[in-house]
């Protein structure tokens, strides 16, 4: 049997820290990136070439987004208590790079968790382990040309929980995955999966972790920036003995708005600032799931 590493304790405010530096390391990278390299350079397709309401739930769409989700139980097995997960979903798309030659999608992933602790209606709300996968997309004409897009890398669990009933207590890592196909009019089907194993812990008696995160999805356009789509489901597979699987259904609908702006322009000089019509368009994207 392997042997654990020494318990490592953090504090919730050091987290914070460490993740705030991270963050601004990753955008201040990918704005240098950017600059460097443009579309039109690298062959890159941007994501003004995808259809917003395909990319919104591609997992290998290379666009920047900030996702809320938020999961409300009013009813549970063996316990009266109502829980809640919401989750805080940054997606960071990374340009390709001289020593990298593949776009990157960066993805992290915050939880606050209300769980039930018993019978009794006495919830606890805690902040969860904090998720970060790093997919790579490379190019494949020949696989393009069927609209079948697929991007391979990996995922890190970083034990980030405030109460050890909301989280792992193990450091995890492993394999990650995500298939996009949208050779059918209208229609966009996927998959993301992600393989997280456990390979050292915070305390003492810690459960290893071997868990397949499996995400099917499809949407499909309804007209008039409406689609209806069923994405947010996360299957969850346990590897070890007697451990649960749980397999939750989702469907939901969404709508896509396009907002048209105003930008300040540099005039001449002496002539102070003027406004000039934006060309690009200002995209404002709601969805509403159930």
């Amino acid at each position: 049997m392997a042997r654990r590493s020494p318990s490592v304790r953090v504090s919730l405010r050091l987290w914070v820290a460490l993740w705030t530096l991270v963050l601004i390391g990753i955008l201040l990278r990918t704005t240098s990136a950017q600059g460097a390299a443009s579309p039109a350079d690298t062959g890159a397709p941007r994501a003004e070439e995808e259809p917003l309401w395909e990319a919104v739930v591609d997992p290998t769409a290379v666009l920047a987004q900030a996702r809320f989700l938020d999961f409300y139980s009013p009813g549970n097995f063996q316990t009266s208590a109502q829980t809640n997960i919401a989750l805080i979903q940054p997606i960071i798309p990374v340009a390709p790079l001289s020593f990298l030659p593949a776009e990157q999608l960066i993805r992290f992933t915050f939880k606050l968790s209300t769980l039930a602790t018993g019978p009794s209606s006495h919830p606890i709300t805690a902040l969860g382990d904090t998720q970060m996968y790093d997919l790579f997309q490379g190019k494949w004409s020949y696989i393009e040309r069927w609209k079948l897009r697929f991007a391979i890398g990996g995922i890190v669990v970083f034990p980030t929980a405030t109460d050890r009933r909301a989280g792992a207590s193990a450091w995890q890592a492993g394999p990650a995955v995500g298939i996009s196909f949208a050779g059918v009019p209208n229609l966009w089907a996927g998959l993301l999966a992600q393989n997280p194993i456990s390979f050292a812990y915070t305390r003492s008696g810690a459960t290893p972790q071997n868990v397949l995160f499996f995400q099917p999805g499809f949407s499909y356009r309804l007209g008039g920036g409406w689609y209806m789509k069923s994405t947010d489901s996360v299957w969850n597979v346990n590897w070890r003995h007697n451990t649960p699987t749980t397999i939750p259904v989702s469907l939901g609908f969404g709508k896509i708005w396009k907002f048209r702006g105003k930008r300040w322009t540099r005039g001449h000089p002496g002539n102070g600032w003027s406004i000039g019509n934006l060309r690009a368009s200002h995209r404002c994207i709601r969805c509403v799931s159930v």
